[in-house]
Formats: structure tokens, sequence, C-alpha cells
């Protein structure tokens, strides 16, 4: 088998099924999707007849788990008049947008990353001219929209090229990136690149395959040229150890904004939880309002008895009341504390909808009360109901105290999201993980609370003696380690890793410190030319036409659609006030 990094020629038709990338020297799984949803979208505003999507292509790159993902749209304007012509690609969350190229009449028109202040004194331009600038604007749960227009000759062409950069995440013990194409009419030029010669013998040889031939998914094994560059990524995902006992507390918000599908489905992923628990884990449940109602009000042993009676606590929880966070975590945090086990991992688990509405609910008491109590000794996760709740409040808490906040959309699989999140927590294979490299510097966290199985942990940064790489030494050998790789990527991958972490320090800080890490992200998100919350990016146009500013937009509650005569200024509003030097002011 013969593969060449970063691409591949297959028929359309064939790129529709589901392909996985396994990689011998990672150990990883790579899900490349196309086809029936529209995750990236490529589509004109007129009708079919006025313009043709002549080629289409698709070429990502995926080094080290490290994705670069360009989508290139060519656009021809058939009509004997003028006409606007829109460019919409859908994006995960999770990358940075690092690239825009507009190119018309041999013309190419950049678009460039700068400070949100420099990108809002071109908005402000173009709102004094009666126009709305662009925004990047969050759709769903997993995605983001780029979207934009320029005005195509009669019998003249567009290209349309964007380019997004995203770190893939290891999740039951795979990679996924997920790119589905719907380019709206049929396109004489389709392509995604991957190459894949096989025998003869290989092609009846598969799992699935028979005398018939190939009847499965496509397997890609493949490694990377390494040469110099300066810059080491370890990725840390360790799969022959033992699975560590678990001490979990559940604490459920039961107020009465849960009511109806939002606790009949959190039943349903509690039942679902119950029956995956292992005999020698201990557990513990606590449902709330403004009260707090225990099922026992110590750790217990998941054996049969304690679970059937644990089915039947979570049967007769219902709605009603108002929501006391503060005393329901800080409860649970009471129970974990109170039985501790020795080479046991402790996990506290808080799923709710709403603001605290009783009891303590001043939040930044309740993150500091929380705080004291859990006193480093275990995560605590926060999900997220709906958009009714206050997702930064959770996302602060959490991240205080070492865990990770999640948004649990209020859709009909919610009960599947619930229990997807708790299958990444289910299996810890160690506690108080601290990562030492000799030789380096400049490193992405390095000290983790827990490490699941399934999951992995990744350390970048950079070497100090390029002419001496062996300097970078690492004790487990159960892992992979990439020293260096051509083209500058390990460093883009470093870069990545920072501007995410230094943001979510960001939300923690206050004052000087919080100017700081700041200014840490907006030298490197200008340095990479990544839109992140601190960057805008300035799309510029042919000229007549009025450039464009695409943000990165923050996980929040969805905003309400606005009518087209007041989203120019409202947008603009929301950013001066999101802005650095405005948050400063205030």
């Amino acid at each position: 088998m013969k593969v060449e990094r970063g691409a591949a020629y297959l028929p359309c038709r064939l790129l529709e099924h589901l392909y996985s990338i396994y990689s011998s020297h990672t150990y990883s799984l790579l899900s490349v999707l196309l086809g029936s949803t529209s995750q990236l979208v490529s589509k004109s505003v007129f009708a079919q007849d006025d313009w043709d999507i002549y080629s289409f292509h698709i070429n990502a790159t995926v080094t080290h788990r490290y994705a670069v993902t360009t989508i290139t749209s060519r656009i021809a304007n058939r009509m004997n008049e003028s006409k606007e012509t829109e460019f919409q690609i859908q994006i995960p969350k999770n990358a940075f947008i690092s690239m825009f190229r507009l190119t018309m009449d041999g013309q190419v028109y950049d678009g460039i990353v700068k400070t949100k202040e420099q990108a809002q004194e071109q908005y402000i331009r173009a709102v004094s001219h009666g126009q709305s600038a662009g925004i990047v604007s969050s759709v769903g749960r997993t995605l983001e929209e780029f979207k934009t227009s320029v005005t195509v000759a009669a019998h003249k062409k567009v290209t349309f090229e964007l380019k997004y950069e995203e770190l893939l995440k290891r999740t039951h013990g795979k990679y996924e990136l997920q790119i589905h194409a719907r380019p709206m009419q049929p396109v004489r030029d389709f392509k995604a690149w991957v190459h894949f010669y096989p025998t003869a013998d290989q092609q009846k040889n598969c799992d699935s395959c028979g005398e018939e031939g190939m009847n499965g998914d496509l397997v890609i094994a493949y490694d990377v040229n390494r040469t110099s560059d300066g810059y080491f990524v370890h990725h840390f995902a360790p799969s022959s150890l033992p699975r560590i006992p678990k001490n979990v507390i559940f604490v459920i918000d039961q107020s009465g904004s849960m009511h109806g599908r939002k606790i009949k489905q959190t039943r349903t992923a509690l039942l679902r939880i119950l029956n995956d628990l292992a005999e020698d884990d201990f557990f513990g449940l606590i449902s709330f309002d403004s009260q707090i109602i225990h099922w026992k009000r110590e750790l217990v042993q998941a054996t049969g008895p304690n679970l059937e009676g644990a089915r039947q606590f979570v049967l007769n929880i219902h709605d009603r009341g108002s929501t006391n966070i503060n005393a329901a975590v800080l409860e649970g945090a009471r129970i974990l504390n109170a039985h501790p086990r020795d080479g046991s991992a402790s996990i506290l688990i808080l799923l709710t909808d709403g603001d605290p509405t009783s009891g303590v609910t001043n939040l930044d008491t309740i993150r500091s009360n929380v705080k004291q109590a859990v006193a480093g000794k275990f995560p605590l996760y926060c999900l997220g109901f709906g958009f009714d709740v206050n997702f930064e409040f959770l996302e602060k808490m959490s991240l205080q105290n070492s865990g990770a906040a999640r948004r649990i959309y209020e859709d009909s699989d919610a009960d599947l999201q619930l229990k997807g999140f708790y299958d990444e927590v289910a299996t810890p294979l160690l506690t108080d993980v601290t990562m030492i490299y000799v030789g380096g510097t400049n490193l992405t966290q390095t000290n983790f609370s827990q490490y699941y199985n399934g999951s992995e942990i990744v350390v970048a940064g950079e070497i100090i003696d390029n002419n001496s790489k062996q300097k970078v030494t690492f004790s487990n050998t159960n892992d992979s380690v990439d020293p260096s790789v051509s083209d500058g990527r390990l460093q883009r991958v470093w870069a990545y890793l920072t501007v995410k972490q230094l943001l979510e320090k960001e939300l923690l800080l206050s004052g000087p410190e919080k100017e700081k890490v700041n200014k840490e992200v907006l030298e490197l998100s200008l340095k990479y030319s990544f839109v992140t919350p601190l960057t805008s990016m300035v799309v510029t146009k042919p000229e007549g036409e009025i450039s464009e500013i695409h943000h990165k937009p923050k996980e929040r509650k969805e905003p309400p659609l606005l009518p087209q005569s007041q989203s120019a200024k409202s947008i603009y509003s929301k950013s001066l006030r999101n802005s650095p030097s405005t948050r400063k002011q205030q």
C-alpha cells in the first residue's frame, strides 16, 4: 500500500462512504466523512441556472493528529449580467480559521487577521455605508459558519479558498476528522485527496471482504518524514494500564425548569450509566432543587442490590422547586471527601439547566465555596443542559477544579449525549499525572488530574538546543513522541495548544494577570494568523465592495435572530462590548 500524506484521488461516489485512517505510528484512528450531512457547504444565493460550481476541492492533511483542511470552490457566472455569489462553509468549533483568499480576474484578495480594535474600525466604516459586516456564527453543537459574498461580472469566474486548522481530540479510543460536503449542485471537478492502491489479494482479505472484493471501511496505514523543526509534540496514550476503581457522585438538577423531556432523558441516561458501573466502583446519587435529596448519605459499592435501589431512586426523580447549586455541589464534595479509598479515582459530575435561584446565588461565592471544598482532590465536570444555563459560570467552576464543562443540547438524543460524556470518564487509568521534559521549554500544560482510557494527553514545547534533540527524554515507552516534523507543522501544533490553554486560563483571571494572558494570546494569534476570540479576519474584496469582518464566536447562549436592518449595529455593539480595550475600561 502506498500513501501520500494529505491526499486522495477517489470518485465522488466512493467518498460518500465512511473511511478510517489508521496510524501505525501513533496507534490512532481517523475517520473522514464525506456525504449526506451539510458540514462543509459552498453555494450561491441565486438560482442554480445563474451560476456554476465547476470545481470543488477538499485537501485535508493530518500530521501527528494536527489537521489542516483547505476548501477551494471555483464558481462561474453564466448569466449576461453581474450577480452576487455567496460562499458558505461550516467548520468545527475547535478549529481556527487561518487563511481566506478570493481570486477574481487574476487579482488575489487575502483575508488579514487583525486585532479586534483594528477590525472594528473597518467595521464602523462598513456600517456607515449601510452594509452589515460578516461574522462567524455558531450553527449547532459542533459547527461554526463562515459566509461571504462577492459580485461576479457576467461570464466571469471567482475562486474562494478557506483554510482552517485543528488538533484532533482522541475520544473513545479514536480520532475523527469529519468533512461533509454539499456543494448544492453536481460538480464536474469534485475531488478529495487520498492515494490507495490495493492488490487483488488485499481486496479479498479484509475483515468484511470476500471473493466478491471489498465491502467495508478503507484503512490506511501511514507514517511521516521527520526533519528538524525545533519543536516537539508528545502524545501520551498508554493502553495497557489496568483500570482504577472509581468513586463517582452524580449531582442532578430536578428543579422546575427540568420539566418534561429534560428530566425524562436525564433519568434514561442515569439508568444506562448505572448499568455500566463495575462492581469495584463506589457511587452516590444526589438530586436537588431548593433542597438536597439523598439516595444514600455516603458512597456505596456498585453491587447488584445497591444498583437496583439506585434505579428506583432515579425513576422517582421529578421536577419541582428552585435551584440550589451551591448546597448540592458542596454535599457531593463532602461525600467524596468523607470516603477516600486508596488506589481509586474520585469524580464529581453536576448536571443543571439553569442559574442558581435559591440558597447562595452569587456566582463568585459559589465558585469559591466549591473550590475550597474540592481542594484539588478530584475533578468536577459540569454538564449544562440547554441554552438557558449560564455556561460561562459552569465552565469557570469546572476549570477551577481540574474538570471541564460540556453543553448538553436539548434534542431527542440528549440522553445519549449524557451517556456519551460519562463514557469518556468512565475508566480512569492514572491520577495526578505530571509530565517532565529535560531539554524542553515553552511547554504547554504538563499537569493533569486524571487520564482516562480512550483519551490522550498531548504536550508540546520547544527544544532548547536544536542540535541536541536527544536531551528531550521521556520515562514512559508505551506512547508516541514526535521530535520534529518538516514545514513548521509542530510549531503550529504548539501555538494552537498554547492559545487554547491560555484562553481557558484567561477565564479564571482578572486585572493585570488577565491582561497579560490576553496579550500572549493576541501575539500568538497574530503571529500564526489564527482567528481567535481576541482577533478578527478582515476579508478584503474588489474595489467598490465593502470588506467584511469575521469573528470567532464564543460558547454562549444562542442569540435571537435579528432583522436585517438591525444586524449590523447589533453585532457591532456586541463586538465592542467584548473587546479587550472595552473590558479594561469597564
